[in-house]
């Protein structure tokens, strides 16, 4: 493959990835901002407070369409690694979204439910760009080339036909 071609692949898997990785995104957007407004308005929390609630219920959800959708074919043999990094870098996102929300609220006045939103929209997309790159780096990493080819390998093996002895007559 010529070293156009092989950038044109690399583009096309990353674009794929970004695809993927705004679509669970958009989930997670509608669940946090439904959850936030929902918050704000049946219960007194204050706004950051419910606007950190509604955080971390859209990071459940979206841990979920990460790992069984968008980065599905990733290394999947550390678990317990794999939710700590997700987990953290989460949280440093979370604080990067609230923060915005937190300035405006609190360093401007800037309260009204119309304001809120703009401003939480605004520190999810921040916060967006730091969860890509943290989560394609670091949590969800890539398996090597030889042991992402492994398992096309096992499954070339067991469609190959398998050898047949021929009965033998003169036992029959």
């Amino acid at each position: 493959m010529s070293e156009r071609g092989a950038l044109r692949a690399r583009l096309d898997l990353l674009a794929r990835e970004v695809a993927k990785f705004g679509a669970v995104g958009a989930v997670g957007l509608l669940v946090n901002i439904a959850v936030f407004n929902l918050l704000r308005h049946t219960t007194d929390l204050q706004v950051v407070r419910a606007s950190v609630l509604a955080t971390f219920v859209a990071i459940l959800c979206n841990y979920v369409g990460f790992r069984y959708w968008t980065y599905r074919d990733r290394d999947k043999t550390g678990r317990t690694r794999e939710l700590t990094l997700f987990l953290l870098f989460s949280a440093a996102g979370a604080v990067i979204e609230n923060g915005v929300l937190y300035l405006a609220t609190y360093g401007f006045d800037w309260n009204s439910p119309v304001q809120s939103n703009i401003f939480k929209i605004l520190g999810i997309g921040i916060a967006t760009l730091f969860r890509f790159w943290s989560y394609r780096t670091w949590v969800f990493k890539a398996l090597p080339a030889e042991e992402a080819a492994r398992p096309a390998e096992r499954f070339l093996e067991q469609r190959r036909p398998t050898e047949t002895v021929e009965p033998d007559p003169v036992r029959n």
